[in-house]
């Protein structure tokens, strides 16, 4: 589209006179301006003053609409009908911000800056009016078609032996009740048959409620999940009946960490560092046979004592040590739920800046904007999160396993 010829004179003139200070953020209004006068004299069927047998309607003057763009804001006229309604096609209703600075806010949102601070920086490129908290969520309701993907996004195309669940839990407020309730946000993570990580899944929900697990498990399956070996998690009581159900076959490992602060629970204050060293003694052991051993000698020389540790290491033996049948190499990766916590801790960060968030869908959208960005770290990584050497020593043992299993004695 030609601007006319009165549009370019002004700019000429502007630049004779050394006027145009501010030459860009007038010509982008110019250009603006003028792509809406001629949609809207498709529209009516006329231009302004002309007499056309296709003419639908007349103008009745203009109101006014602010845009804010990284040349600052503009002032642009929106024509209004007599019959009918017109709103520019290059514009978005309700939206006074262009597409570089909805991609910024966006952005600043997910990475857990603060509304005030997302005003701040809107000023800062150029508008004058900054932005209004409202603004911010709406724009943000942009992520959600992004993070519906991310959520369902099918999971078949690899086998995951090693999946990592966990919660982490945020403050959320009740429309039903009006209250704000702590609600937890369950993260599902796997590594590939090749030693990538991927994220899998997100939901919210109660984690100790075990109609809630299985669904969220049932959802994973239904995705193509599969190949699962070993599942690591906290002993969460839902969860770890769900798991029966939805991944039989499956080893589950407790999180050492979880275990070793119940564990210390039961000991006197001053007795826990001497407590946590002599834990930590059973997982610096060479070989599985050892690390049950020390396991045992650990126990007896507690529970001697410390009378309640006996039954709870009794118990919890068989799924804190399940990491043992898996290769050496693997062991520090899959005997804990560390990695997943580092995730955890930067959901937190980014939540902390909400503090209470209005819905669960708000939840979703944050978490699920931070979790695919994180995704997409890990897939241009350069380091695998387990080498492919010891990948091939888990399914050489597998299939050996598997094959013992099927020809029998």
């Amino acid at each position: 589209m030609a601007l006319p010829q009165s549009a370019l004179s002004e700019l000429l003139e502007a630049f004779r006179t050394g006027e145009g200070v501010n030459l860009i953020q007038d010509a982008v209004k110019l250009a603006l301006q003028e792509l809406i006068e001629a949609e809207a004299t498709q529209v009516i069927g006329a231009g302004r003053y002309e007499r056309t047998e296709e003419r639908r309607t007349e103008r009745n003057g203009t109101r006014p609409k602010v845009l804010t763009t990284t040349a600052g804001d503009v002032q642009l006229r929106i024509p209004k009908l007599r019959k009918g309604s017109y709103f520019p096609s290059i514009l978005n209703p309700r939206r006074r911000i262009d597409q570089a600075l909805y991609a910024v806010v966006m952005e600043a949102y997910v990475h857990g800056v603060s509304t005030r601070a997302v005003d701040e920086l809107v000023a800062a490129m150029g508008s004058d009016t900054g932005i209004s908290k409202s603004e911010v969520s709406r724009i943000c309701a942009g992520l959600d078609e992004m993070v519906a993907a991310f959520r369902t996004r099918t999971l078949g195309h690899t086998r995951f032996p090693y999946v990592f669940l966990d919660a982490t839990y945020l403050h959320v407020r009740e429309a039903s009740r009006g209250q704000v309730v702590s609600q937890a946000v369950v993260v599902a993570t796997g590594v590939t048959e090749d030693g990538a990580r991927e994220i899998l899944g997100l939901d919210v929900g109660d984690s100790e409620d075990e109609t809630f697990w299985r669904a969220f498990l049932t959802s994973l399956r239904s995705r193509g999940l599969g190949g699962v070996q070993l599942v690591i998690s906290d002993q969460h009581a839902g969860l770890v009946k769900a798991l029966t159900r939805c991944f039989a076959g499956a080893a589950h490992q407790r999180c050492r960490v979880h275990f070793a602060r119940n564990l210390l629970a039961l000991v006197p204050k001053s007795h826990k560092d001497m407590v946590a060293a002599v834990f930590r003694t059973i997982f610096a052991q060479p070989d599985a046979d050892a690390v049950a051993a020390t396991w045992d000698h650990v126990r007896d020389e507690l529970a001697a004592r410390f009378p309640k540790i006996g039954p709870l290491m009794d118990e919890a033996k068989t799924e804190v040590l399940a990491f043992t049948a898996f290769p050496r190499a693997h062991w520090t990766k899959i005997w804990s739920n560390n990695p997943i916590e580092r995730l955890n801790r930067e959901i937190k960060r980014r939540a902390r800046v909400v503090g209470i968030f209005p819905n669960t869908a708000a939840v979703v959208r944050l978490v699920g904007a931070v979790l695919a960005d994180a995704h997409d770290e890990w897939q241009v990584a350069d380091r695998r999160y387990l080498s492919e050497a010891s990948m091939a020593l888990l399914y050489k043992t597998s299939d050996t396993d598997t094959a013992a299993i099927t020809s029998g004695p």
